[in-house]
């Protein structure tokens, strides 16, 4: 899959089928926007291509504002989203820098500008409730002018639903912000997970007994606190782990949130590796504590609550197998 910061040069232009939007977390709804796509770019001979946009426009309009909890927290950093529409079989990636320019294009100069002379549109598809342009101007029914005028095909694609909940990413938030992994699974389709490189911390974790491999994480995220996890990419087998998601209240207030996983059993450097840590059950929020000490023994009390869950379900999954066997 090719990537592209902002329209590709004009060597690298191609006629493409094409989608738009945010795109973040590829939930189910995406994942059925993203099947059309391949399909119409299979049978029209063209590449399947989505644009989207970094930083999302509305964490864009709330910096300007000076008022960022209007942004929407992340369900996935760029590298994850990158990998999801890799699976989902796109080809080629266009991550256009929302800026002040961008937001300031009229409908006619986004489709003259940008589907037409900088991505070669021949067929698009958007969500029923689309809009574009500056100040949200165009809507559906201008973009499919458009379309006869220029000479592209626009479809639309009407709402996925999971029983009676719209399956969006406000939705897919909710889920995490909540702690309900298994409704969050049932709207992406898959395990929530966070990934990334492991990078040096400060080493505390160590001096209280419990080292964590540390991931950054660059936006405010959809879940905070402690949670069950397990990490996919250092072992044959995800390894059991329990995890802190935030701001750390009781060791720093520089507003940089982290992701430290204290993975069971496991002392090997895995600096610089790149990991995978699914999310298996929210045990509490985050909280400041007075001490060091006051903080040890809470996560003495996490981790011995995550390993009396693996314990659990690793006891679960041999009943299950046990009375496999007796059938």
């Amino acid at each position: 899959m090719k990537v592209f910061r902002g329209l590709p040069n004009a060597a690298a232009r191609a006629p493409c089928a094409l989608t738009i939007g945010n795109f973040d977390g590829v939930h189910r709804g995406h994942q059925a926007l993203l099947a059309h796509v391949r399909t119409a770019a299979d049978r029209l001979g063209l590449e399947a291509a989505v644009m989207t946009f970094e930083p999302h426009p509305r964490e864009f309009f709330a910096h300007k504002a000076g008022d960022m909890s209007k942004a929407p927290p992340r369900i996935a950093n760029l590298r994850d989203k990158l990998q999801s529409l890799e699976r989902n079989g796109i080809d080629r990636v266009i991550v256009e820098h929302f800026s002040d320019h961008f937001a300031a294009l009229t409908p006619q100069e986004f489709t003259e500008k940008v589907l037409v002379e900088g991505l070669h549109v021949k067929w698009l598809m958007v969500g029923d409730d689309f809009c574009y342009g500056a100040k949200r101007a165009g809507n559906v029914a201008l973009l499919q002018e458009a379309g006869r005028h220029y000479g592209f095909q626009v479809e639309t694609l009407p709402t996925v639903m999971n029983g009676e909940t719209r399956i969006s990413s406000s939705a897919v938030r909710a889920a995490l912000h909540a702690g309900d992994f298994v409704h969050a699974e049932q709207l992406l389709g898959h395990p929530y997970s966070i990934s990334g490189h492991v990078i040096h911390g400060q080493k505390l974790g160590r001096t209280l007994g419990f080292p964590t491999l540390n991931l950054r994480v660059p936006h405010r995220p959809a879940l905070a606190g402690i949670f069950i996890v397990q990490v996919h990419g250092l072992a044959d087998a995800p390894l059991p782990a329990v995890a802190s998601l935030g701001w750390r209240p009781t060791v720093e207030d520089s507003g940089r949130v982290l992701l430290e996983v204290h993975v069971f059993d496991y002392n090997q450097s895995c600096y610089g590796r790149q990991v995978r840590v699914e999310f298996l059950h929210k045990l509490r929020d985050e909280e400041k504590y007075v001490d060091l000490p006051t903080l040890t023994a809470a996560i003495d009390r996490d981790a011995e609550q995550a390993r009396a869950f693996f314990r659990e379900r690793a006891g679960a999954s041999n009943g299950a197998t046990g009375a496999t066997d007796r059938i």
